[in-house]
């Protein structure tokens, strides 16, 4: 299934494609309830690689101090930092954190997963979290977005994740017949809450999937 390409896109393409992302849509509003729960009140820093439009930092409890990487900044801020994330090394300065998130990020970056998922732990402090969403490629009615220059199976990806930090957990971001996110207000209040992966129906209905993932390798989910 594997389906690399060498087809990246670059920042005249984001500068566009990011603003559609300004409001906090469905899986970017479920990580920031993720990330707040695994902060648990403890004041922290994050590193928001691919922020796009930072729309996750005003989901964010004031406990958690953010940053964020994207090819297309659109305003520019101190804590923001404007990059190319496949021609130069992920980092910000000198700095670590205690989590880094990448939403929406590794289904684009082609031959370049290992290097960068390396890159990131090096971000990483020893007892920090890293959430990383991967698009279910095994869906029953997959949809393969035109920019997508990474397109693996879950065992795949996480395989290749496995070979840099420990999974310490994997969940659906949410379940539907089509391959998006919901739409219905009632389907979306119903699947914020839930984080259970299904035997089966995981494999054909989920739409993508956060893992929660430690510094450490060698873990298994």
């Amino acid at each position: 299934m594997t389906q690399v390409t060498d087809n990246y896109y670059k920042r005249e393409f984001w500068a566009i494609e990011n603003l559609r992302y300004s409001e906090p849509h469905f899986r970017l509003t479920k990580a920031a309830r993720l990330i707040n729960s695994i902060a648990a009140g403890r004041t922290c820093t994050l590193l928001d690689v691919g922020c796009g439009p930072a729309a996750l930092a005003c989901l964010l409890d004031k406990n958690i101090g953010y940053y964020g990487i994207d090819i297309a900044i659109h305003t520019p801020a101190a804590n923001l930092l404007q990059a190319d994330l496949l021609a130069t090394p992920i980092r910000f300065g000198d700095r670590q954190f205690d989590i880094i998130v990448a939403q929406g990020v590794f289904e684009y970056v082609g031959r370049f997963q290992q290097e960068k998922l390396r890159e990131i732990r090096q971000l990483l402090k020893r007892d920090g979290t890293f959430i990383v969403s991967y698009v279910n490629f095994d869906h029953l009615h997959r949809h393969v977005y035109q920019p997508y220059s990474n397109v693996q199976s879950f065992d795949e990806f996480r395989r290749g994740l496995m070979r840099i930090f420990r999974i310490d957990r994997c969940v659906p971001t949410s379940y539907h017949w089509h391959h998006h996110e919901p739409n219905r207000h009632f389907m979306k209040a119903l699947q914020m809450r839930i984080n259970l992966k299904i035997p089966v129906l995981s494999r054909w209905f989920a739409v993508e999937y956060f893992f929660i993932c430690s510094a450490d390798r060698a873990g298994e989910v």
